[in-house]
């Protein structure tokens, strides 16, 4: 479509009680640097460049349960993150804060929940 606009997309936006210590766990994670840094708004960036993980405070949050059940608040959206090996992933995002998910759908997939309770899977 050759009247498109030029849409680029910066970031995925994660929402927490607290946007300072939700990415505080991701930069241990991920070891990614802060771009922008504000009491409710903090941007990570990958070191060679991308997409960021942005997260914001929202005073309402409501953290999702998974496996979510009947009238259980809803996942909105997980990280899928690549590693190189499960059992070390997992320990270093024990480590950094996170909690392993009692239910997991897949052998080759580590899901886990960060401390504001969003999921993401860890996988080779």
């Amino acid at each position: 479509m050759a009247d498109r606009p030029r849409l680029t997309l910066t970031s995925t936006v994660l929402d927490a009680p607290d946007a300072r210590d939700l990415a505080a766990f991701y930069e241990r994670l991920l070891g990614w640097s802060r771009e922008e840094d504000e009491p409710d708004w903090v941007v990570l960036r990958a070191p060679d460049g991308g997409a960021g993980l942005a997260f914001q405070t929202e005073p309402a949050y409501v953290r999702p349960i998974w496996p979510a059940g009947t009238g259980d608040p809803q996942m909105m959206a997980h990280l899928d993150i690549r590693v190189d090996d499960l059992e070390a992933a997992s320990a270093h995002a024990v480590a950094a804060g996170a909690s392993v998910a009692d239910f997991q759908p897949q052998d080759d997939v580590r899901v886990h929940l960060d401390p504001a309770g969003h999921p993401f899977c860890l996988f080779v």
